[in-house]
């Protein structure tokens, strides 16, 4: 038996599935859905030690990225994920950025991000992320988003606040990593908050 809500959801169920899964435009950058053709790089981007420190589920081969990919593709027609691959002009593959975890009743989801080693350091993850959180709040109708890095973790820490993400609190051993639990920052950014540069 389906329950009903006492508030109208956020964003109505089959408003975002609606329509295939958009392409962004940042300064430079095109987030583009992922397809088949990147998961060499996708797959390659996983044995990078900094990725393998933060991301505790990795693919075991190209293959299972492509399941992977097929998994991605199913969260947009559900309406649970958005995953896209953050590139130079719709071609080199430079990192990645995620919704996850979309909550259309509350207008709530989850960020994630990581950016392949060459790129680091020149405001590609921060474009990405500011990129998504423009379209999911004042396009998609989300109204807060949310993520967490570990304590520990202070280059994702700078991309949040330069994405707008502002720091609420520690979730005390909230997860675990290849070398035990972590303190994880909780940031959040939500609608009518200030933009970012």
């Amino acid at each position: 038996m389906t329950s009903i809500l006492s508030t109208q959801s956020a964003i109505p169920a089959g408003a975002l599935a609606a329509a295939p899964q958009p392409a962004l435009l940042a300064a430079g950058l095109v987030l583009r859905p992922w397809n088949t053709t990147d998961a060499p790089v996708f797959f390659a981007a996983y044995r990078d030690p900094a990725i393998q420190r933060w991301h505790t589920r990795r693919p075991a081969s190209e293959g299972q990225v492509c399941e992977w990919f097929g998994g991605y593709r199913r969260d947009w027609a559900q309406e649970k994920a958005a995953h896209w691959a953050v590139t130079r002009d719709g071609g080199e593959v430079l990192g990645r950025v995620a919704l996850r975890g979309m909550n259309l009743d509350d207008g709530v989801a989850e960020c994630a991000y990581w950016v392949l080693p060459a790129s680091r350091r020149a405001g590609v993850a921060s474009r990405a992320l500011s990129t998504v959180s423009a379209w999911a709040l004042d396009e998609a109708g989300f109204h807060r988003l949310e993520l967490d890095h570990s304590t520990r973790n202070e280059a994702s820490c700078r991309v949040a606040a330069k994405s707008g993400f502002v720091l609420e609190g520690t979730k005390r051993s909230a997860a675990v990593h290849a070398d035990g639990r972590h303190d994880m920052h909780l940031h959040a950014r939500i609608r009518g908050d200030k933009q970012v540069a």
